[in-house]
């Protein structure tokens, strides 16, 4: 079992991309005997180049350092620090900005698969409460398949403060709800390179203070019989709008 400064993350495209962005902070691969197809060589072929130990054992071994969990042959031990962590001071001083707010998402396999849909349309960073959502774990990292290696995770304390922290620094907040008439295709947000997303989680949505927090509220238009979309997909269809909006400007 990794020990409390260490974390193992799995599956090939996870391992793939904290060789490619995160090698200093590897310690060991593990991959599993038997497996030499080109995604595993590719993997064993970055570590030796980064001078990373690997070690070849069973899949049986395997399955004891990630049980319940598809490893897909290959597991990675990392080191795990905080002093490369990016602030959220750091993003705001970019000079064009988007960012994602997760509000009481706490699902792992929604904020993975946030964080990659993050990464697809060239988020800057997600933020979240630390004590209201995950810190980043296997499964997190193996669901947004190495988008968490590539977008800044960045948990604040206070919520509310860090909204009031980025509209203070010209950040346009659009915070999503099923109550109003405005959708996210009628919104305008061509000619603003400064804006932050901030979606509720299913079910509650957003909380009281996180919704005042906002400029403007949107919805996502719904046709069929079911009330809502799941957050990671509600999300991806609000970035990708929001991108698109942006490049027809």
């Amino acid at each position: 079992m990794a020990k409390k400064s260490q974390e193992l993350i799995y599956g090939i495209h996870a391992v793939e991309s904290v060789l490619r962005n995160q090698q200093e902070n590897v310690l060991q691969v593990f991959v599993q005997q038997g497996r030499n197809d080109n995604r595993v060589k590719k993997i064993i072929d970055l570590a030796k180049n980064s001078g990373i130990t690997i070690q070849t054992i069973t899949n049986d071994k395997l399955k004891e350092k990630c049980p319940r969990s598809r490893h897909q042959g290959v597991v990675a031990e990392i080191r795990r620090s905080n002093s490369d962590a990016v602030s959220l001071e750091e993003i705001l001083e970019k000079d064009s900005v988007l960012l994602l707010v997760l509000d009481e998402v706490q699902d792992p396999h929604n904020i993975g698969a946030c964080l990659r849909t993050a990464d697809a349309t060239g988020v800057d960073a997600v933020i979240v409460s630390k004590n209201r959502s995950p810190a980043l774990t296997p499964v997190i990292r193996n669901v947004a398949s190495g988008a968490a290696e590539t977008v800044p995770y960045i948990m604040v304390s206070n919520l509310a403060r860090a909204l009031e922290t980025i509209k203070q620094s010209n950040v346009w907040l659009i915070g999503t709800s099923d109550d109003c008439d405005q959708t996210i295709y009628s919104n305008n947000t061509s000619g603003n390179n400064r804006l932050a997303l901030v979606m509720g989680s299913e079910g509650k949505g957003m909380r009281r203070l996180t919704r005042e927090a906002c400029d403007e509220l949107v919805s996502i238009p719904m046709q069929g019989s079911v009330e809502s979309l799941n957050i990671s997909v509600a999300t991806a269809v609000c970035l990708y709008e929001i991108r698109r909006q942006q490049q027809c400007d």
